[in-house]
């Protein structure tokens, strides 16, 4: 693995924001000889499959990350105080990490939207296993802090995000030629000896090449409703948020090589695996005392019981024949599934369909009020809709 790691990169993911286009990232990646890359989308995760198959392809480890949006209050306080929100960069070291990641992205849009997906503190402290943090670029809680001159906050702030995070939180410098990023910098440097929180260096990659800015700015004037005429876009007043080489960024940060070689180290720790053969299915809270296929059973029954046919005998012995091929094949859990938002969907008021395909040929999925057709009276069978022949 290269000495130095890229652990800070937006991708055509981050709409209007981020021009580095996935399938091109890796190849910059191996002229440069870098051997691992981060995606830290703003606020997302949909880039991550795209980013992790293009990774794999080209032999390049992916670090599955996110620059999350952190509410300077509650995720659930939103008033015109509460649009000054901080950035906080997350990296899954394992597939724990990369869960809580998701978990913190999504509450961060149902909870805690507003302006942009927030998260909170509380939510950092439920979901941080298996996570690293990095401090950011100038919108950061901690340069913030530096910026107004008030370094006791900015060591409340560290502390508070390694009660969080232990020895997984780093102090995070980048240098775009801005004189606000050096007077961070150097006070990064003192605020790590104070509080041994080791630093890391990256580069707030937007673009690949330097020669790509006015693409990118171009994207940021549609996101804000202004012309490239207007000047550079406010925080990208330089072109040097490109994907550098580890020349490069040994040149900008030359007294640094700790913090340098702490982007290998967190690079060799990150390792999440997507799984694509499997299918992953939820988990139905099943009752205390029951089995999935127990409980699929009762609730069958029940339904039979309520509809009440004529041929009891004939309902029974069909009834019996689908559960049977169903716990065989491993989807009573999935019936329950689909059960559940059915029920949910009725009891809402949402609109449901009598049943659709070869779905409506089973009596399990009658009795359970999935679908409204009988099959039986049709001369429907399960077997066109779950054959156990062809699986």
């Amino acid at each position: 693995m290269s000495n130095f790691v890229h652990l800070h990169l937006h991708t055509e993911y981050s709409l209007l924001d981020g021009a580095c286009r996935i399938d091109e990232i890796f190849l910059k990646a191996k002229a440069l000889g870098q051997t691992a890359v981060a995606i830290t989308d703003h606020g997302v995760l949909y880039g991550a499959v795209d980013f992790y198959r293009e990774a794999k392809k080209h032999g390049i480890l992916p670090i599955i990350g996110c620059e999350i949006y952190l509410a300077p209050r509650s995720r659930f306080d939103k008033t015109p105080l509460d649009r000054e929100y901080d950035h906080l960069v997350l990296l899954a070291k394992n597939q724990q990490g990369y869960q809580n990641l998701m978990k913190l992205v999504s509450l961060a849009f149902t909870e805690g939207f507003y302006s942009k997906p927030r998260a909170d503190f509380s939510l950092l402290e439920t979901y941080h296993e298996g996570l690293i943090a990095l401090s950011a670029c100038l919108a950061g809680s901690i340069p913030r802090a530096i910026l107004d001159h008030n370094l006791d906050k900015a060591r409340e702030y560290i502390y508070q995000y390694r009660s969080i995070f232990g020895d997984d939180f780093y102090l995070e410098m980048q240098d775009h030629g801005y004189d606000d990023q050096k007077l961070v910098c150097s006070a990064l440097r003192q605020l790590s000896r104070e509080t041994s929180t080791p630093l890391a260096v990256t580069n707030d990659i937007h673009y690949l090449n330097q020669e790509d800015a006015r693409s990118q700015a171009t994207l940021l004037c549609i996101q804000t409703n202004t012309r490239l005429t207007d000047g550079r876009p406010l925080g990208f007043e330089t072109d040097a948020f490109y994907f550098k080489s580890e020349e490069e960024m040994r040149t900008l940060f030359p007294h640094d090589e700790e913090a340098i070689l702490n982007t290998r180290k967190i690079a060799e720790q990150c390792r999440v695996d997507f799984d694509f053969t499997s299918t992953r299915l939820p988990v139905f809270d099943i009752p205390n005392g029951e089995t999935a296929e127990s409980y699929l059973k009762k609730l069958c029954f029940d339904g039979l019981d309520q509809k009440n046919p004529k041929d009891r005998r004939a309902y029974e012995e069909r009834l019996r024949h689908e559960l049977k091929t169903i716990a065989s094949m491993g989807y009573s859990s999935y019936f329950l599934i689909v059960w559940d938002f059915v029920r949910f969907a009725k009891n809402k008021g949402i609109y449901v369909g009598p049943g659709r395909g070869s779905g409506a040929g089973s009596l399990a999925a009658y009795c359970l009020g999935i679908t409204n057709v009988d099959p039986l009276p049709y001369g429907l069978i399960f077997e066109r809709f779950l054959n156990p022949e062809r699986v």
